[in-house]
């Protein structure tokens, strides 16, 4: 499993990617397309959103899981653009246990997030959020039912009923009519998407027991997470390494490596709390340097020192085996570089997260100081070449965390990174 350890865009796509090389299948289990991985291959750029990384391999069968909500034009889209790229995508399986996406769901999300006003959450107004609302309401519907136009048709039918009222008469919007989305669906979306749709659960079980290898990632990351996160400032899906179970439908005896996924720095996208943010010249930078604005929403992204009172608490959650540090490069012209190992909390010092949401609003960083290495290491792609500095650096975040760093990213090609030990 390869899992995200801050809030997002900490690089899971690129070492999906790096460790696909020797996978069967690469499999999405959970969020929708509100995450964006981005891949940059022979210096080709590839924003993928729905379809799992794995993808760029011919050998590989990508995935996606009963976990994932899914907007069926985003996925036709994407679709579309890696072929003109030259992938091919026939491969592609599609859970049709998988929740649908309409456009009634984005049309909430935009509305319910404008009205929050002040205490908006920023969400990406994809309609992630009020589509799992729905399927925890039991009145989703999935990719399965496009197979069968007469249910589809009575499902969204009984959605409608309850939805556009809603839109109507509280929200003043524009109803949607049930034949428009019923033949944008089936007689747009169904072609396309049916030569994809599988018993995913099955499928995986027969790789497993064939003795193949699987590689889950996960979308967003652990302080995103719906239970674990920074609530409310969350996503609506369980990134964390327990929700593959349920989003892909295997069990935990067959996850035999947790690989945590970790800046060098950290970001955060939209509102909530950021304890190590930095607000100054030296936050500026990172965003400049580490080019720190989203794959899909281009919003530019907070920035700040490393946080290990997370990583931590995200090392516990996910039973991480090891760590891959992304964006080491961005530091190099950075002295001295600070890491915050523990928060200050009415006057009171903390080395474990707080579980209570104010304590971590008020939560003022402890920082150490490291020396910076002044270096170049975008070319660097031994461990024995690191200087000095950056090893230190390396060290300390392993002594923090506990787990070893096992993969380290000097720069945004594929082939810029340094294995600590045997890529498997």
């Amino acid at each position: 499993m390869v899992v995200g350890t801050q809030w997002g865009d900490e690089g899971k796509g690129r070492f999906t990617d790096l460790l696909s090389r020797q996978m069967d299948m690469v499999v999405r289990y959970q969020g929708g397309h509100n995450a964006g991985h981005t891949l940059v291959v022979d210096g080709q750029t590839f924003k993928l959103q729905l379809v799992p990384s794995g993808v760029l391999y011919p050998h590989v069968t990508p995935v996606i899981g009963n976990g994932v909500v899914i907007d069926p034009m985003v996925l036709i889209d994407e679709m579309d653009r890696l072929a003109e790229a030259g992938v091919d995508c026939g491969r592609l399986k599609v859970s049709g246990n998988a929740h649908l996406i309409f456009p009634y769901h984005q049309a909430l999300d935009v509305v319910a997030e404008r009205h929050l006003g002040r205490n908006k959450l920023g969400t990406t107004k994809r309609g992630i959020g009020p589509a799992y609302a729905d399927k925890a309401a039991r009145v989703g519907l999935r990719v399965q039912d496009l197979l069968d136009p007469k249910i589809f048709r009575e499902k969204l039918g009984v959605v409608l009923h309850e939805k556009n009222p809603l839109l109507a008469k509280v929200y003043n919007r524009l109803p949607f009519d049930l034949e428009t989305l019923a033949t944008q669906y089936l007689e747009e979306c169904r072609p396309r998407i049916e030569p994809h749709i599988a018993d995913t659960v099955g499928l995986l079980h027969d790789a497993l027991e064939a003795g193949q290898n699987l590689l889950f990632e996960g979308a967003q990351a652990m302080f995103l997470d719906l239970d674990h996160g920074t609530y409310p400032f969350v996503t609506s899906s369980n990134p964390v390494a327990g929700g593959v179970c349920v989003g892909a439908g295997i069990g935990p005896r067959h996850v035999d490596r947790v690989i945590g996924v970790t800046k060098a720095y950290i970001s955060r996208v939209g509102s909530g709390p950021f304890p190590s943010e930095l607000t100054d010249e030296v936050g500026d930078r990172l965003v400049d340097v580490g080019r720190e604005y989203g794959t899909n929403t281009k919003r530019r992204r907070r920035c700040g020192w490393l946080d290990t009172v997370m990583l931590r608490h995200a090392v516990r959650v996910n039973s991480l085996s090891d760590l891959a540090i992304t964006k080491l490069d961005v530091l190099d012209a950075l002295d001295p570089i600070k890491v915050c190992v523990a928060y200050e909390v009415d006057g009171q010092r903390r080395s474990s997260m707080p579980y209570h949401q104010s304590e971590i609003h008020r939560a003022s960083p402890i920082f150490e100081e490291l020396p910076g290495w002044g270096t170049d290491l975008s070319a660097v792609s031994d461990r024995a070449k690191l200087p000095g500095e950056a090893e230190d650096y390396l060290r300390f975040i392993e002594e923090q965390a506990g787990v070893p760093a096992t993969l380290v990213s000097v720069g945004p090609g594929r082939d810029q990174f340094i294995a600590f030990s045997p890529v498997p």
